[in-house]
């Protein structure tokens, strides 16, 4: 399968097809591991979630459209307490009988996913999600600015 036809030109797609290409050509030879099912279904969920990152004072937030989905299709999580992970899935409707037929689809259906690395000055306890109008907003909370030192004055003795 070639990428490139189907219209994905970037570069985890082109190292993935170099990967794919490898294995393909040199089959005796297993020194060459191929990327699990795993690994690619992930890449393409995450190559297929567009995401807006902003910076403000006081917070970072995190905007992914998701039209269609309710609350409980989608996951907000933070593994190892630095990468924010946001997924889920669109499941395709179920087909009726006697119901009209699909002519064309070009929705996307299927899982997707984003992952993030969190900067260290984040507050983790305080990240908040709210899906409005097919939008998600993830707002991670920033820590204080650390207070800065003040010096120690010593006093000096007269010997």
């Amino acid at each position: 399968m070639d990428f490139k036809i189907m219209g994905f030109d970037a570069p985890l797609f082109s190292a993935l097809q170099h990967m794919l290409d490898a294995a393909a050509a040199d089959d005796s030879d297993k020194s060459v591991s191929a990327p699990t099912r795993t690994y690619v279904r992930d890449a393409k969920a995450m190559a297929a979630t567009p995401a807006d990152v902003m910076e403000y004072p006081n917070s970072y937030a995190f905007v992914i459209d998701m039209p269609g989905l309710k609350s409980g299709d989608i996951k907000v999580q933070v593994e190892d307490d630095i990468v924010l992970v946001i997924s889920g899935e669109r499941k395709r409707e179920e087909e009726k009988e006697g119901a009209a037929k699909y002519v064309r689809m070009e929705r996307r259906v299927g899982k997707f996913m984003r992952k993030f690395v969190l900067p260290e000055n984040v507050n983790k306890d305080k990240i908040s999600a709210v899906s409005q109008d097919g939008v998600l907003t993830v707002t991670v909370e920033k820590l204080p600015p650390p207070e800065p030192k003040k010096p120690k004055t010593i006093e000096v003795k007269i010997a």
